[in-house]
């Protein structure tokens, strides 16, 4: 299967993984969402981390081999799946609140935190292709601001909103950490993945029990086969995704971008089923705000291109949140 196809197919299943968080949320106890959704990623991971530890030989050739990993990188993981941890706490409550052809596309704004964050502290220096890409992205995000007026939903104070914008960026962080863990330290995807699924269920512990101690009541809890939906979405997202930059021919200036496409069906999904006003606009600001996600992905590839000619593509050189949607 080509990267191209493989790429959409994340696109797509990113996608319903954004219904099903919406579904999952709706008048229901966050805390508890996102602590069955986490434990049931744990639950398909511990499995593996067993089988590699009892039969690392046999598991090594499978692709989904847990290698032994030292205290320092256990502490690293824990710093990741609390970083995350926080954002996901931030995005859930964000989306419980807000419709979903507003707060899809703000999660989408994540490479322009990205990009902000690396020129504040890694020293990176932007190319004109991506400042442009940059300025579409602000555009688009001021022209949301102002259609959300029409719906009340002020920018500037509306707490869920602000939530979700820092969500977003706690997620962008992370997808340099990511980066740090798999370039720098040489993490494999696979150990990333476990343990980050098995140390965000003890990240998610204190907000669930301080729902349980003091807001059960006033917040009641309902299971919906939509909460595991999430997890498994968002590892067959992962999955195809890093199956797309695997392959040798693919273009991570591409590959970004595609996957952003994911908020067009949890948008489209909040104009015809939940009858979300104002869509002409929104889908105005949505195109403006993709089309600068794709000039920040096209604009990174070719200064890497001019660096570097040299420098083979890796799989961890990643754009995106895979790991942390």
């Amino acid at each position: 299967m080509s990267w191209i196809v493989l790429s959409l197919l994340s696109a797509f299943t990113l996608g319903f993984y954004g219904l099903a968080k919406k579904k999952a949320v709706h008048e229901n106890a966050v805390p508890i969402v996102l602590l069955l959704n986490v434990a049931t990623s744990a639950t398909l991971y511990t499995p593996i981390i067993l089988l590699s530890a009892a039969y690392p030989n046999t598991m090594a050739d499978t692709g989904i081999y847990v290698a032994p990993m030292s205290s320092t990188h256990h502490l690293l993981m824990m710093l990741k799946s609390g970083l995350v941890g926080l954002s996901w706490i931030f995005a859930f409550f964000a989306l419980k609140h807000l419709p979903l052809s507003v707060a899809a596309p703000l999660r989408a704004i994540s490479p322009l935190w990205t990009i902000s964050i690396a020129v504040l502290f890694l020293n990176e220096r932007p190319g004109v292709i991506q400042w442009f890409g940059v300025a579409l992205i602000l555009l688009s995000f001021f022209a949301f601001s102002q259609v959300g007026k029409k719906e009340g939903i002020h920018f500037g104070r509306n707490r869920w909103v602000i939530m979700m914008i820092v969500a977003t960026l706690l997620g962008s962080s992370s997808a340099l950490v990511d980066k740090y863990l798999l370039q720098t330290v040489g993490l494999s995807v696979p150990n990333v993945q476990a343990w980050f699924s098995i140390y965000l269920v003890v990240a998610m512990l204190p907000l669930a029990i301080h729902w349980y101690c003091f807001q059960r009541k006033k917040v009641p809890f309902e299971f919906r086969w939509s909460i595991p939906t999430i997890a498994i979405t968002l590892l067959v997202a992962d999955y195809l995704y890093f199956s797309a930059i695997s392959d040798p021919d693919a273009l991570i200036s591409l590959i970004s971008p595609l996957r952003r496409t994911s908020v067009i069906l949890p948008f489209a999904y909040g104009i015809l089923k939940l009858s979300e006003k104002n869509w002409k606009p929104k889908l105005i600001s949505l195109t403006v705000m993709l089309a600068g996600v794709f000039l920040i992905s096209w604009g990174n590839s070719e200064l890497n291109k001019t660096e570097s000619e040299s420098t083979p593509k890796s799989e961890a050189d990643l754009t995106d949140e895979s790991l942390t949607l």
